[in-house]
């Protein structure tokens, strides 16, 4: 029995690692996952009330302890790990050889260097960083631990996905992005573990930046605007049993694909998430990978909830999980 987080986050960042920095990250490397523990401490300090608590009230709560300070203690610990990062990129830049995202940056702020208004600096390169770091590994992690845990409390929903892996794939090779179209309910399920999980419940805010009239209601410049995108998840009107994990939702009567316009788990328009298709595609290659190489289930006298957690996002509490190989 074993707690699948750890080895999913890893696995997960080491693919946005590959843009960012150039390489992967080994699961030993004690320095690369001290960075993942304090980013994750930070997730979960996030949602937490007196966390909350900083963001309404930072002049009364800064010089107190409390998790807001943990939270400052942890991103000053894995900026100046980027920043060392950063500073490894510069020792061998090669502008006509770029590798990665910092060394495609630097080029950038050297061809701005003479217009500090373009915004390219050190300063803004570390904050990037950090940005894709956590949105490309904690919804992704968060949406496949749902995702094991849907599998462990309905195995037979793993077991239609297992018998489609084998007759479109096999056990002779890896999946890849083209047996997507080929495997309709493995994408109903993976759609149905979006909806249900609702990783992110409330998306992130926005703020208007102009006088806007939406629907006769007026919205003045500045203001932040937070999206119900959890209402849209688990509309009545919109979803046929919404509060059951069922993938039927996204199967049409002769067992096709159906992509409805309510699925808005990255939600929707110009602002819409970065990521979305990173994130699919990994979704997709992960989930099938580990089904096609293990069946899992529940640790014997243990019943893991589908309760979540209010992290930054909703996530699974902690449980454990067994593993046969196939």
């Amino acid at each position: 029995p074993f707690n699948p987080m750890v080895t999913l986050n890893s696995a997960v960042s080491n693919i946005i690692s590959c843009l960012i920095f150039g390489q992967r990250f080994e699961y030993h490397d004690e320095c690369y996952q001290k960075i993942l523990r304090l980013d994750t401490e930070c997730i979960q300090l996030t949602g937490s009330p007196r966390a909350q608590l900083y963001n309404v009230c930072p002049w009364l709560l800064e010089y107190l302890p409390g998790p807001h300070q943990t939270i400052f203690s942890n991103y000053k610990q894995i900026t100046d790990f980027l920043r060392g990062e950063i500073i490894k990129h510069k020792e061998v830049w090669d502008p006509l050889n770029p590798r990665d995202l910092i060394d495609n940056y630097l080029t950038e702020m050297e061809k701005k260097k003479s217009d500090p208004e373009a915004g390219f600096n050190i300063e803004g390169l570390v904050v990037t960083c950090l940005d894709l770091i956590e949105a490309g590994t904690e919804t992704a992690t968060t949406t496949l631990r749902w995702g094991l845990l849907f599998m462990i409390k309905f195995p037979e929903i793993q077991e239609k996905v297992q018998e489609e892996i084998d007759r479109v794939i096999g056990q002779s090779r890896q999946p890849c992005l083209a047996d997507r179209v080929n495997m309709p309910y493995t994408e109903a399920v993976i759609h149905e573990i979006q909806r249900f999980g609702d990783v992110v419940p409330l998306g992130f805010p926005k703020k208007a930046v102009k006088d806007t009239t939406l629907r006769g209601y007026f919205i003045p410049k500045g203001t932040s605007i937070t999206i119900n995108l959890s209402s849209v998840l688990h509309d009545p009107n919109e979803w046929e049993t919404p509060d059951t994990f069922n993938p039927g939702h996204f199967l049409t009567e002769n067992g096709q694909f159906w992509k409805r316009d309510a699925f808005m788990p990255f939600s929707a328009g110009k602002r819409a998430c970065l990521g979305e298709q990173l994130a699919r595609q990994e979704l997709f290659l992960y989930f099938t990978s580990l089904l096609q190489q293990f069946t899992i289930s529940k640790c014997p006298g243990e019943e893991p909830s589908l309760e979540g957690e209010i992290w930054f996002t909703y996530a699974p509490a902690p449980y454990r999980m067994c593993l046969s190989s196939r």
